[in-house]
């Protein structure tokens, strides 16, 4: 016969206690949380007004080759009048709703930027701030940009260290490569040049005079016997200072440095004029420029070796010019796009078993070779690479002359601050602003 199990009455008791206690707590405390006072926000966001806006010159774009060139100005944070800062791509505003309140905003960290943080004091009840907060950008990712892409911030308002609004801002990163040249402001008056914000002096940050690859190209510029060595204005004489940077165009040529334009981009602002530009590594490696690509290209070189460029900008042409003396009284010119004019990596694949072009190559660079020297190379009394050298020497010499009646009649302009299309940019000058894109 089977035993019948009995669950013991104490323990069947005790669960019954424990289930009662529980269900009992749990309507207390629903019961607490429905009877106890919400907290109601001290400050309405209606009259805050918390808004968030890229700043208007930029059209909801943000350029990171502004930023970077830029990144060591100091960004206001109060209210200014005039043109909003170039630097600092967001416009904030509040008002106020008591006075001298502490407003605190919080921008979210995102791919290309760190959490930051802008806390000021409102000192008036009812008066609207705005500002212009210098944002933690990540500058290592906003170098990567090279095409454009979207970017969503988050942005938190605090007052007294209440949150009292969120917003969420679209903005249109564009390419590290896209270089504004000017923005209109519509804020200002349209019937003059003052609505115009001019930012070509933006190529300087084009010009890399760090660049890891300028020390072997300056190398190889020695290995190739023009000069012996780079030492800048302490060579002394004008000729001495020409004589260098033949070196480094000779050594261009050798490169194979062809014409190619590509400065249109996919901007649709209508308000931005801009340009897209070649950095060195990309001259370097793709051997292609237009004028301003080989203009900061070489310039990033001058720089290197202690000279002093200086880019001519005029309505849809750069070109190149150079201090031949240390107390910059004298420059020289240079046309960059002369280095297009001739293709020697094409000559020297082409050279006979003796090491010499055939004639139909060498009739490709005749034209900028005396008769003198077209007979000694016939007769190898001169090597081609001591020819290549010759070739090189003519066409500097073309390329310094190539602008020089074009820059006398517009020196006028160069000079007028009001004559934004014609821009002379000294890179050394503008170097205590515009730092290089590395």
């Amino acid at each position: 016969m089977k035993k019948m199990r009995h669950t013991a009455p104490h323990l069947t008791h005790h669960s019954s206690l424990i289930t009662y206690h529980s269900s009992l707590l749990l309507l207390l405390l629903l019961l607490a949380s429905c009877g106890a006072p919400q907290k109601h926000k001290q400050y309405d966001p209606a009259k805050v007004n918390f808004t968030a806006s890229v700043n208007p010159l930029f059209d909801g774009h943000l350029y990171p080759s502004l930023i970077l060139a830029l990144s060591q100005e100091s960004t206001p944070h109060s209210n200014a009048s005039g043109s909003p800062a170039l630097h600092a791509p967001l416009t904030l505003s509040v008002t106020a709703p008591a006075n001298n309140a502490v407003l605190r905003i919080v921008v979210d960290s995102s791919d290309l930027n760190y959490v930051t943080i802008l806390q000021e004091i409102l000192p008036a009840r009812g008066e609207t701030y705005t500002f212009t907060p210098a944002v933690k950008w990540k500058y290592d990712r906003l170098r990567l940009v090279r095409q454009h892409r979207p970017l969503d911030l988050t942005l938190t308002c605090y007052i007294n260290d209440e949150e009292t609004d969120i917003r969420n801002l679209h903005i249109d990163i564009r390419s590290v490569n896209e270089c504004p040249l000017s923005f209109r402001n519509n804020s200002q008056s349209s019937n003059s040049n003052n609505n115009i914000v001019d930012t070509r002096f933006l190529f300087a940050a084009y010009v890399n005079e760090e660049h890891p690859q300028i020390p072997q190209i300056l190398s190889d510029a020695l290995s190739e016997g023009i000069v012996t060595r780079f030492q800048g204005y302490q060579a002394g004489t004008k000729a001495d200072v020409q004589k260098q940077v033949l070196a480094i165009w000779h050594n261009t040529l050798l490169r194979g440095l062809s014409y190619s334009s590509i400065s249109c981009t996919s901007n649709p602002s209508p308000t931005t004029n801009v340009q897209h530009i070649r950095f060195f590594d990309e001259v370097w490696n793709t051997r292609q420029a237009n004028c301003i690509d080989a203009c900061v290209y070489l310039a990033s070189i001058l720089r290197k070796i202690g000279l002093r460029p200086v880019i001519f900008v005029e309505p849809c042409h750069a070109y190149l010019g150079y201090y031949t003396d240390k107390k910059q009284k004298n420059i020289a010119l240079l046309e960059t796009t002369v280095t297009s004019w001739v293709n020697y990596p094409d000559l020297l694949r082409n050279l006979d078993p003796e090491g010499y072009l055939p004639e139909e190559q060498l009739q490709k660079i005749a034209k900028y070779l005396t008769p003198k020297q077209l007979q000694d190379y016939a007769d190898r009394r001169i090597s081609t690479e001591q020819l290549l050298v010759l070739v090189s020497t003519s066409l500097f010499d073309k390329a310094s002359t190539y602008n020089q009646e074009t820059y006398q009649n517009n020196r006028q302009h160069f000079a007028d601050p009001n004559a934004i299309t014609f821009q002379q940019l000294d890179i050394e000058t503008l170097r205590q602003t515009v730092q290089p894109i590395n």
